[in-house]
């Protein structure tokens, strides 16, 4: 049994349906990512999981019980922590008290453990610990959200655009910390992205989503060989006799 596991979950808001049947599992300590463009339905997606929004049809199963409708503070209490899309730290509030935030609901958190171990995944927080989580740089915002529900220690991370308005170094370093997190066999990571190239490092299996449907899954190295994905994720194209292509191809997922 797959340690979070959805099955035809659909999720509205008023009449337009974002999530539409989507079935997906997650196994223990893996890596998945749901790739798909701006507007696929990805964040409303890991915002029903999470509890933020309520599915109105399928099921959602998290090590063994049914979690859908539940509220978000039971899902965390669970052991599933949302990184949301946009970081949205608490500005105002000093990096320790961002990542105490993160371990409210753990008994004993917050204890120097607990930091050393954040602070050896990211170092540069360790530099501005006291500082306004407002003053930091975006890429610095992501360390923190992240650092921020690993203090729960859940079982599984919900992790929402990742590289999102970082610069490639800073979207490389981000990901080396989640190549790291999957060797220690730490908690699973539910991950998703638009950028494929760096999520098919990382991930275990991908799944495609278009217009809150899932169009296509597989283990990256598969999916990595599609045609399809290699045009209109990863910007590789087949060229015409002359090296230029004279159409624009449609997808033919499959």
């Amino acid at each position: 049994m797959a340690l979070l596991e959805l099955r035809n979950v659909e999720t509205f808001y008023g009449p337009i349906a974002a999530v539409k049947g989507v079935s997906l599992d997650v196994a223990d300590h893996a890596v998945v990512t749901v790739l798909g463009a701006n507007g696929a339905g990805k964040t409303s997606l890991l915002k029903t999981i999470s509890g933020a929004l309520a599915p109105q049809a399928g099921m959602i199963r998290f090590a063994g019980a049914q979690i859908q409708g539940c509220d978000p503070w039971d899902v965390a209490a669970a052991g599933i922590a949302h990184v949301p899309e946009g970081r949205e730290v608490f500005p105002h509030l000093s990096v320790l008290d961002n990542l105490r935030m993160g371990g409210f609901l753990r008994r004993g958190a917050g204890n120097a453990a607990d930091f050393e171990r954040i602070f050896a995944y990211f170092p540069a927080l360790a530099a501005r610990a006291r500082e306004m989580a407002g003053n930091l740089s975006g890429g610095e915002q992501q360390m923190l959200a992240i650092g921020r529900a690993l203090m729960a220690h859940p079982k599984l991370i919900l992790l929402d655009e990742a590289s999102l308005g970082l610069s490639p170094l800073l979207v490389k370093e981000i990901y080396g910390i989640i190549a790291t997190l999957k060797r220690e066999g730490g908690a699973a990571i539910l991950l998703v992205e638009q950028n494929a190239t760096m999520a098919f490092e990382v991930a275990d299996f991908c799944y495609v989503l278009e217009n809150g449907s899932i169009v296509l899954e597989g283990t990256a190295e598969r999916l990595k060989g599609n045609e399809d994905v290699r045009e209109f994720y990863l910007g590789i194209r087949d060229t015409g006799v002359r090296g230029v292509r004279r159409w624009k191809r449609r997808k033919r997922w499959r």
